[in-house]
């Protein structure tokens, strides 16, 4: 698979050759679905609770004798059955996360980049840098680059962000920017299109190839 590479003015500088047997075939979608899964359920706080009839307010003292009186039993006053009484079997803190083996990542982030690029959806620059630390000079980067702010998600990769686009990069609503280390198959699915330098894509080509 060959890529063209861009420069800044979104003038093609160069090709980039990506290796078959880690960015060909037909993207199995299972493998990025149940990658997602497992980020979603990590994060989820798992902070929900209800209070059982050890913890809502109410004696314990039995409110009639159990005999004679006519009406139903009963031995407190915390008893689900009653208003106001326990909740049974009710959601209590918990971790949602689970193990996913790493091999198992790796292939959905590499499945999910080949689906961005059967959709033709990838662009590869050359290199990503601005001379100065304003979001008006991002916004018109990114617009040069066919992937202008506002006109739908927009994710970018290098190896290690430039510190002056980190900064002019997180005030622009839709994009987002993240190294290559630590990008996941969740950010390349939630998005429009994918920015990504060359480094970045031979670093990952790299990592998920072997």
């Amino acid at each position: 698979m060959q890529l063209d590479v861009v420069n800044a003015q979104n003038e093609k500088v160069g090709s980039l050759d990506l290796r078959d047997e880690v960015f060909g075939g037909r993207p199995k979608l299972d493998v990025v679905w149940e990658a997602v899964v497992h980020q979603n359920a990590s994060e989820r706080r798992g902070t929900h609770a209800t209070k059982n009839r050890a913890l809502v307010s109410g004696s314990g003292r039995k409110p009639w004798r159990q005999k004679g009186t006519g009406r139903a039993r009963v031995g407190s006053s915390r008893t689900p059955l009653w208003r106001k009484g326990g909740t049974v079997f009710g959601p209590q803190p918990r971790d949602y996360g689970f193990a996913l083996p790493r091999k198992v990542g790796r292939g959905a982030l590499r499945q999910a980049l080949v689906q961005k690029m059967s959709e033709g959806a990838v662009i590869v620059v050359d290199q990503l840098a601005l001379a100065e630390r304003k979001t008006k000079e991002a916004a018109a980067l990114y617009a040069r680059l066919g992937a202008a702010p506002g006109a739908g998600k927009t994710l970018v990769i290098d190896v290690t962000p430039d510190e002056a686009l980190v900064l002019a990069t997180r005030n622009l609503a839709g994009v987002r920017l993240v190294s290559a280390r630590a990008v996941t198959a969740r950010d390349v699915m939630d998005t429009t299109r994918v920015v990504a330098t060359a480094a970045a894509l031979e670093r990952l080509q790299e990592v998920l190839g072997s």
